[in-house]
C-alpha cells in the first residue's frame, strides 16, 4: 500500500508558507544594514587636525596575502606636510579584484590608518576603476581642520604591471615595457641556453 503521509506533509509545508511575511529583501532599493564590525571598503583615516595617519610603512602590503596593496612613501617636506612624520604614502593603491578582505593589512598597520568601513557595494563594469587609488580611499578632512596640501596625481599606473612612480615624465601612462614585468625576460637580456646536468 503506497505511503501518502510524506507528500501531504510536503503540501503543509508549502500551505504553511503561503500565509507568511515574505522575507524577501528590494536590494538595491531598500538596502538591509550590515553588522557594526562587517569588513567593507578600506579607508585612509586623518588625525583631527587633517594630516594623515598613513606614514608610509608599507606594512600593510607586505602583510597582505593576496598582494592587493601597493604603497609608495616619500618624505615630508616643510613647504608640504602631509602627515606628522618623517614620510607619508605617496601612492597608495588597493586592487579589489585581488583583494580577499581579510583585514590583515588593519591589524599589520602601526598608525590604524587604515581601517576598513561598511560599506559593501564594490562592483563594476570596468576592471581598471576597482583598483583604488588614494583619492578614493583617504577620508575628507574633519570639519574646522586646517587645509592641508592637496595631493598631485602620482601619474596614471599600471597596476598589473608593478609601475607605480619607475616611468619618467616623458613616458605614456600604462604603457611599461614587457622587460619591467615581473618574471619575464627583459627585452635584449641574453638568456642562458645551458641547462645543469
Amino acid at each position: 500500500m503506497p505511503d501518502f503521509g510524506k507528500p501531504i506533509a510536503g503540501f503543509g509545508v508549502m500551505l504553511g508558507g503561503m500565509f507568511r511575511e515574505p522575507i524577501t529583501e528590494q536590494y538595491p532599493e531598500e538596502k538591509a544594514p550590515v553588522a557594526p564590525r562587517y569588513h567593507g571598503r578600506h579607508q585612509l583615516n586623518r588625525y583631527d587636525d587633517g594630516l594623515e595617519k598613513c606614514i608610509g610603512c608599507e606594512l600593510c602590503a607586505w602583510a597582505c596575502p593576496a598582494d592587493a596593496i601597493f604603497v609608495e612613501g616619500a618624505p615630508n617636506t616643510d613647504e608640504e606636510r602631509y602627515s606628522p612624520g618623517e614620510r607619508y604614502g605617496r601612492v597608495y593603491q588597493i586592487n579589489y579584484l585581488r583583494c580577499i578582505g581579510c583585514g590583515l593589512c588593519i591589524e599589520a598597520c602601526p598608525t590604524r590608518a587604515l581601517t576598513m568601513t561598511n560599506e559593501y557595494e564594490l562592483a563594476d563594469d570596468n576592471r581598471a576603476d576597482l583598483i583604488y587609488e588614494k583619492d578614493r580611499l583617504l577620508a575628507p578632512p574633519p570639519p574646522g581642520a586646517e587645509p592641508t596640501p592637496q595631493h598631485k596625481p602620482a601619474r596614471a599606473v599600471d597596476y598589473y604591471l608593478a609601475q607605480a612612480g619607475r616611468a619618467g615624465e616623458g613616458d605614456v601612462p600604462g604603457r611599461a615595457g614587457e622587460g619591467d614585468v615581473p618574471g619575464r625576460a627583459r627585452e635584449g637580456a641574453e638568456e642562458s641556453s645551458e641547462t645543469p646536468r
